[in-house]
């Protein structure tokens, strides 16, 4: 029984969260200036960049999978690219440079001006999150920041934050994944909804 009572709190606390999200009419502005920063990128042929730790490393990878796959419909491939994903770069950096480096090492070999970097982090405080936001910045890249309730030290790091309306870890990713999947469609609609299918 006491399952089940932690089951639905569970529920409802996301339930709360997601709704909070989407009443947020600043919040939701920020998204739409995140997915305008995206699409002008990827018009320009640009490419999208995204890291995060743990759980916002299997988003940075997810996000990145429906772009370079497809989300909706089937349309051309879009560039992007999950920094967490490439074990023996990682690991070379780690040894040689330490973990703090692993993101900004790669920004460094990768990032162009006028990219995106999407930075997830649901603390904000994440060290290899904050070197590789002043990588970015200093290479020209257009940034993107996903966490909390607070911003952290990475909110000013940022050109455009989005802090999920809550302080627990899970809520958060909870918020950040309904995020992703919300520009993952609006960034294929505007580049390609005339090609979805009847």
């Amino acid at each position: 029984m006491a399952n089940g009572n932690l089951l639905t709190n569970c529920v409802a606390e996301a339930q709360r969260t997601v709704t909070a999200l989407a009443q947020n009419a600043a919040l939701l502005n920020d998204v739409e200036r995140c997915t305008q920063a995206c699409i002008a990128t990827l018009r320009a042929k640009g490419k999208i960049l995204i890291a995060g730790n743990g759980g916002s490393a299997a988003d940075a990878q997810h996000f990145a999978g429906e772009l370079v796959s497809r989300f909706y419909f089937d349309r051309p491939a879009l560039a992007a690219v999950a920094l967490t994903t490439d074990t023996s770069v990682l690991t070379a950096i780690g040894n040689d440079y330490g973990y703090e480096e692993v993101f900004a090492r790669q920004i460094q070999a990768l990032g162009l001006p006028g990219d995106v970097f999407i930075a997830i982090s649901t603390s904000g405080t994440s060290p290899n999150i904050l070197k590789a936001l002043t990588q970015a910045r200093q290479q020209g890249l257009r940034i993107i920041g996903l966490t909390g309730r607070s911003g952290g030290k990475m909110k000013a790091l940022c050109d455009i934050c989005i802090c999920a309306p809550s302080d627990s870890t899970p809520r958060i990713q909870e918020c950040h994944l309904v995020l992703e999947h919300a520009l993952c469609a609006c960034i294929e609609e505007a580049l390609f909804g005339s090609q979805r299918p009847a």
